[in-house]
């Protein structure tokens, strides 16, 4: 129990020594001044952060007049304005493939070749059928005109004659037939080179070279895709029903295909034509516009940001759509005074989209409305207009508290002065070493050993220096002794 109760009271000797060399119960000079800038490097960030001192930067666009044109948003549906599927004409074994999957091609380019042997003997058999015809038609014709002039001079029968005539018609609407014979050949003929009926994208083949196609196969051999010009179908609400069409009444109507930011333009288009029948389901319109799609930007069954231009709206207040504040009573901006200050106004908001904003009313140009820094806007505030540049400059740096770097040797917590205040007055700071009396100790560590104890009493006379021969650090305190 003795044991216990000695090591408690030298733990509690060096606690109260240890606290006694870091500074005692009172604050230093020094430790005063840090406090105190400190303090102002608090007022420092207050002043960083507007603390309700000094003008607000804001930046401030002046509204102006100019024309705005009124739109209708939707999204719509690319779909390609043709699409084939290339199927052969003719049965037989696909000799050649004579094209690439995904290629571009032009109407009439070859596609594929089938074997034409079958085919070119038909439309041989039909030229030589036509030819002994004509052969037989000759004939007859020799004949009736022998024939006609026996029937003149009475040494022939009219009957016989006529026969005659009858047989040569015979003959030349066989004649006829037997062309058409070889117009048909030629086609089938012609048929075994697949050629492409439209301009366009190539898909994926279906078939390979070898195999035997049919007219009748459903799958085709390729499909062909229209992708210049290119279509897309919209949905309007059937409110702007009567303005589109008006627009449509005037002249061709413009359409801008948008990507999915709702700003970048992919291409630029034409309303062809509206739909003759409101959709019930869903109280909308269908429109078809053509877009000529030259750097093929718009791809078939894309979905794409449509913007139709139905009107123009003319010498309007027109300001910057970040200008425009919402609040319970409505839209409000707040304008710039010849003072420096703001005033919040109520305004009316037309037309409006991602960048600018009709007013209708509520200021005139060349009123300045504030775009950015509504933060600590308030009716009546003190502002500064700044620019775009220097609003996005970093604040000044506040004033840091004050510290110091530990000396080599010393214990924690003292620290050597790093400002230069520290030999001013009143700073807290120590009197020159040449103005000390002999042997007394300079510096920190003098304030340090003149400072007083926690007692209120001041150091023995010629008692050890703190942290030389004393206990617990300098304490200048008995060590309590063991009983026996």
């Amino acid at each position: 129990m003795k044991r216990l109760l000695i090591l408690l009271v030298l733990i509690g000797a060096a606690a109260w020594g240890w606290h006694s060399y870091n500074g005692g119960w009172m604050p230093s000079s020094g430790d005063a001044v840090s406090a105190g800038q400190q303090g102002g490097g608090r007022g420092g960030r207050r002043a960083r952060f507007g603390g309700g001192e000094g003008p607000i930067p804001v930046i401030a666009t002046p509204a102006r007049l100019g024309d705005v044109p009124v739109t209708a948003d939707a999204v719509g549906t690319i779909q390609a304005l043709n699409t084939v599927t290339v199927r052969t004409q003719a049965d037989g074994r696909l000799l050649e493939i004579a094209f690439k999957d995904g290629q571009d091609v032009r109407k009439g380019d070859i596609l594929a070749r089938i074997d034409p042997a079958t085919y070119q003997a038909q439309y041989d058999q039909a030229i030589a059928k036509k030819a002994q015809d004509e052969a037989q038609l000759a004939n007859a014709r020799a004949d009736l005109e022998r024939y006609a002039k026996l029937a003149q001079t009475d040494y022939g029968s009219r009957q016989q004659a006529d026969t005659q005539r009858a047989t040569v018609a015979q003959l030349e609407a066989q004649v006829r037939s037997d062309q058409g014979a070889i117009d048909n050949a030629k086609a089938i003929l012609d048929y075994t080179t697949v050629r492409a009926p439209i301009d366009g994208r190539l898909g994926i083949r279906q078939v390979d070279q070898g195999n035997i196609v049919r007219a009748s196969d459903s799958n085709g051999l390729v499909v062909i895709t229209q992708l210049k010009p290119i279509a897309m179908i919209f949905n309007l609400p059937q409110q702007q029903l009567r303005a589109v069409s008006a627009a449509v009444a005037r002249g061709p109507v413009e359409v801008d295909a948008l990507d999915s930011d709702g700003t970048t333009i992919i291409d630029k288009g034409v309303v062809e034509v509206i739909d003759n029948v409101v959709d019930q389901t869903t109280g909308t319109i269908k429109v078809k516009a053509r877009f000529p799609n030259d750097h093929l930007q718009l791809w078939p069954g894309q979905f794409v940001n449509v913007r139709v231009f139905v009107d123009m709206l003319k010498n309007v207040v027109v300001a910057p759509t970040a200008a425009i504040q919402r609040g319970p009573n409505g839209a409000y901006v707040f304008a710039v005074n010849e003072d420096e200050t703001v005033r919040q106004v109520p305004v009316t908001v037309g037309q409006q989209d991602e960048t600018t904003a009709v007013i209708t009313a509520g200021v005139e140009p060349p009123a300045k409305l504030v775009t950015t820094g509504f933060a600590r806007l308030t009716d009546k505030a003190k502002v500064r207009v700044t620019t775009p540049e220097e609003a996005a400059q970093p604040p000044a740096a506040a004033t840091p508290g004050r510290r110091g770097t530990r000396e080599p040797g010393q214990g924690p917590g003292r620290r050597r002065d790093q400002q230069g205040s520290g030999n001013a007055p009143g700073a807290g700071s120590t009197a020159p070493a040449q103005d000390a009396p002999a042997g007394a100790p300079t510096g920190t560590d003098g304030a340090r050993q003149n400072r007083p104890r926690r007692n209120g009493a001041a150091p023995a006379e010629g008692a050890p220096p703190g942290g030389q021969g004393s206990p617990a650090g300098g304490s200048g305190a008995q060590r309590p002794q063991a009983q026996p």
